[in-house]
């Protein structure tokens, strides 16, 4: 059931409660101190604190409560360099651009995205101890995005992203220098793991490793937030083969989608889905190009249709997509009515020159809500 996806909080025990509720009331208290207040054996307080730390209730000593509602992004942070033709590109010849140069990152542009829109994020992902990586952190920071946990690596330039888009402001090729990523490892994970225990949502991008993706997907069912994945390119899904089990909402398109379900080209988009979801997917929210919209919850599938958009640069659509849908589903809306605030963020920031729109806002949202009108939703009960 949908509602089971923006639900994060576990049932925790009558004791586990307890002494949760104890150290809400004094974060310094020692076990020994809990237990006597509590009447039971310090060995068992003990008990109960690693798994709240596990569940990620808490985050260490002084025992500090985790925060509610924050969306933790785990994934690619890059330097992108967009050129664009000023007519039809020509292969084997040089071709004239306009050229610019922003930050991106599939991780990183939802994470920005999200604190422009009011939502807590925080990024987990590696950059180089360089001038680009120090002024993508830097960036970030002034966003409000918590870069506490970014792990910087001596040995690696700053992952960069090139786009060459037609006059039209589509992506005709993307190539990406991502050999940092690759540097993120389990033990990472691990490091982080308080950070991430303690998320109301994770989004994962497959700019990770495929152990890294593996586990924490394993490691989430032990865990109390819900896990939002992205493949990125229909390449990269292949760090996903095997069950799905553990994602609670994967964001794909349609190339992606043959790619990861294997079967023929010419496949619905119902029967995409399904297939993923029978592979252990618990929602697909799933791009079908011009045609806008397919999600299914495993109860129903809801359509929606595209909306107009006046095309600048589609760098980041995606990535917007997501972050708007997620910072919804933060705020308890069921997911087809999430993504109907994704749709709308995605076409603003097609609208603009950056791959995350530096006017996004929750004031923006509301401003061109009307285009929402369009968005006639139309469901069916999932075979």
């Amino acid at each position: 059931m949908l509602e089971a996806l923006v639900s994060h909080k576990d049932k925790l025990s009558e004791q586990e409660q307890a002494v949760l509720d104890r150290i809400g009331a004094d974060p310094f208290a020692g076990q020994q101190e809990i237990a006597d207040s509590l009447g039971l054996a310090r060995p068992t307080v003990a008990t109960y604190i690693a798994q709240l730390t596990r569940k990620g209730y808490i985050a260490g000593r002084a025992y500090i409560l985790t925060e509610a509602n924050r969306i933790v992004c785990v994934g690619g942070a890059t330097i992108d360099r967009k050129y664009r033709s000023v007519q039809m590109l020509q292969e084997g010849t040089s071709n004239p651009v306009t050229s610019r140069r922003s930050f991106g990152g599939v991780a990183r542009n939802v994470a920005e995205t999200l604190a422009r829109l009011g939502a807590p994020s925080s990024l987990i992902s590696a950059v180089g101890d360089d001038e680009n990586g120090r002024s993508l952190v830097k960036h970030l920071q002034s966003s409000g995005v918590d870069t506490s946990r970014l792990l910087t690596v001596n040995a690696h330039a700053t992952a960069e992203y090139a786009a060459i888009l037609g006059p039209d402001g589509e992506l005709a090729f993307g190539i990406a220098d991502m050999e940092i990523m690759n540097t993120i490892t389990v033990d990472d994970l691990q490091r982080v793991w308080p950070t991430l225990a303690g998320a109301t949502w994770v989004f994962a991008d497959c700019n990770l490793p495929a152990g890294v993706m593996s586990n924490l997907r394993e490691r989430r069912a032990g865990a109390r937030f819900k896990l939002a994945v992205d493949p990125v390119s229909a390449l990269k899904v292949q760090r996903l083969k095997g069950d799905l089990n553990g994602i609670d909402v994967l964001f794909l398109n349609m190339q992606e989608a043959v790619a990861l379900a294997g079967v023929d080209a010419a496949a619905s988009p119902s029967t995409l889905a399904a297939t993923l979801q029978a592979r252990g997917a618990g929602a697909v929210v799933l791009t079908v190009g011009s045609d806008g919209l397919l999600i299914a919850d495993g109860t129903h599938e809801t359509a929606l249709p595209s909306l107009k958009a006046n095309v600048v640069d589609v760098t980041g659509a995606g990535d917007a997509l997501i972050a708007g849908t997620l910072s919804r589903l933060l705020h308890g809306e069921k997911l087809a009515d999430a993504c109907r605030t994704g749709m709308l963020a995605a076409v603003l920031t097609i609208e603009s020159e950056e791959s995350v729109n530096t006017a996004m806002s929750p004031e923006l949202i509301e401003r061109h809500s009307h285009r929402l009108a369009s968005l006639t939703k139309i469901r069916k009960k999932a075979s």
